[in-house]
């Protein structure tokens, strides 16, 4: 039976009458939807802070990494990179341009330190050697023979006398100019008479210079002691036809002699042909063999001389200044000739080293110089390696180039041969430092021990030089110590059973003494004790908390 419900009707109000006011809502229905809105928001909170401080537990646990403090065979080493190089190299350049003649090796031969790579067509260079050979001799030359003027003008400038005896006239005083063959003074010798007589030619072939003779003076009847002086070379013909020759004597004027007197003579007993009339030893003049002014004058009329002393000298011409400029041609020729010739053997390339032929990148009938090689896409003619022994150079930081000592072991790492291991030792310490940034390192050369195969030029290598094996002793890690070589400790209380951080309140600060250390771990010599366990800030953790906090 179905029930139906009759909803009462309203009926509108009469005009004029009273508005229709619907029935206000209780006032707990409001105050049930605010008390439930309050509660869902006091959960949300809830929840929000519960999974804030579950963050915030792990963010502390995070914030550090633990480590203990325990004791390490430490050895004590400074690091460093650098790409493997042979012992020697040899990149082959040229200075000149020109034909390549002869290149006698190949690629992969091994070639001797002096064997030759490469012979330049040099046939301009030989041409301008012969010339400029032909310009230095003809400067010597004309050095020479301003040398030889000088040397003579010298001897010309002395005034000699050419023969012993009194000077009788002299022509000049000192300060006069006098031109060469320009008569100086007259010397007269009195006091020796020479007499010329002919002897029978067969007589006189058997006299000699020295001999003596005996000379009678004409009217007098006196005799003179006297010598043979010179015996004429020829015969001639004398009084009657007979074949004479005449004989010069010499004899000490007794004081009456002059150029009037007459005598005879014999020698050997042996007379003369005929008469003579006699002569002064000595009549000459004295010249002038220079032109120029007559600087010295050291005799005057009447002095006694002797042949071939120096009575006076005339100015030195000047040729000081062009024996200078012959010098100075001689001295460029020279200096021109041997450029030439240095610049000769530059087309001739030999190998300063033995070694291997890495590169040939030029041959024979290939022209060389100017813009060849970047033309032809090459740098070096050729490339040599001395494979002998293989070194390195690696850069040491200022801080630790004092520990680095030649002999240093080395513990040497490839990358490109992983887990291949090679040693060496420090070769060379060099003291030229390079500053960059504020921080100076020094190269330091690196010889590998022996000639591993495995290793090939070129590779980049990591070098461990062993500074000092420091044993067993307490470390920790490096990055653990703070400015003021503090550490930070875990104390009681600090770590839950996971050992992650949970009370910083626990965290102590201890202040510690250092000793040596590797790249990894440092030396604790007073602070710390085996076994404790220090903390180390987790940049990672940090950086996220920062982000969060943010």
């Amino acid at each position: 039976m179905e029930t139906t419900q009759i909803k009462p009707e309203i009926s509108a109000p009469a005009p004029g009458g009273p508005k229709f006011t619907p029935p206000k809502k209780r006032k707990w229905v409001k105050w049930v939807k605010r008390l439930a809105v309050i509660a869902v928001a006091a959960g949300l909170v809830l929840f929000l802070l519960n999974q804030c401080q579950s963050a915030s537990t792990q963010l502390v646990a995070g914030a550090y990494l633990t480590e203990t403090a325990q004791v390490r065979d430490m050895t004590v080493s400074v690091s460093g990179t650098g790409p493997i190089e042979p012992v020697h190299s040899y990149r082959a350049t040229t200075l000149v341009s020109g034909e390549v003649l002869e290149a006698p090796f190949e690629e992969g031969e091994t070639v001797n330190k002096g064997d030759l790579l490469f012979r330049i067509d040099a046939k301009d260079v030989e041409s301008n050697i012969q010339q400029l050979e032909l310009s230095l001799r003809s400067a010597q030359l004309n050095l020479d023979d301003l040398l030889k003027r000088q040397n003579d003008g010298q001897k010309d400038r002395q005034v000699k006398a050419n023969a012993s005896g009194v000077i009788t006239k002299l022509y000049v005083e000192k300060g006069d100019t006098v031109a060469a063959g320009m008569v100086v003074a007259d010397v007269l010798d009195r006091e020796h008479m020479k007499l010329t007589v002919p002897f029978h030619a067969a007589d006189a072939a058997g006299f000699f210079e020295g001999q003596s003779a005996v000379i009678t003076v004409d009217g007098t009847l006196d005799t003179l002691n006297g010598t043979v002086d010179s015996i004429a070379a020829t015969d001639e013909v004398g009084p009657g036809g007979a074949l004479v020759r005449q004989v010069t004597l010499l004899a000490d004027n007794p004081g009456a002699l002059s150029e009037a007197s007459r005598g005879t003579a014999a020698i050997g007993g042996i007379p003369c042909a005929s008469g003579s009339t006699f002569t002064y030893a000595a009549s000459k003049q004295i010249t002038a063999k220079a032109s120029g002014e007559l600087e010295t004058l050291s005799v005057e009329e009447g002095d006694r001389v002797y042949d071939g002393q120096v009575i006076g000298s005339v100015e030195e011409t000047d040729m000081e200044s062009q024996i200078e400029n012959a010098r100075i041609q001689v001295e460029n020729a020279q200096l021109s000739l041997q450029n030439a010739r240095d610049r000769l053997e530059d087309y001739t390339i030999t190998s300063t080293i033995t070694g291997t032929v890495i590169e040939k990148n030029v041959d024979t009938g290939d022209n060389v110089g100017g813009s060849s090689a970047s033309t032809a896409g090459y740098t070096y003619m050729a490339v040599i390696y001395d494979l002998s022994a293989l070194t390195f150079d690696v850069r040491i930081d200022e801080l630790d180039i004092n520990k680095i000592h030649v002999g240093q072991k080395v513990e040497i790492t490839a990358d490109a041969l992983d887990g291949e291991r090679f040693t060496g030792t420090v070769d060379k310490v060099n003291i030229n430092g390079t500053t960059a940034g504020g921080v100076t390192t020094y190269p330091v050369t690196v010889k590998v021990d022996g000639t591993p195969e495995a290793l090939k030029p070129g590779m980049n290598i990591s070098a461990e030089i062993v500074v000092e094996h420091a044993g067993e002793v307490l470390s920790i890690p490096v990055d653990a110590v703070k400015r003021g070589n503090e550490v930070l400790v875990a104390g009681p209380g600090c770590l839950d059973e996971n050992g992650a951080v949970t009370n910083l309140a626990a965290i102590e600060t201890r202040q510690v003494t250092l000793g040596r250390n590797d790249q990894n771990y440092i030396e604790v010599l007073d602070g710390l004790s085996e076994g404790d366990i220090i903390l180390i800030e987790n940049q990672a953790s940090n950086m996220m908390a920062m982000m969060m906090g943010g």
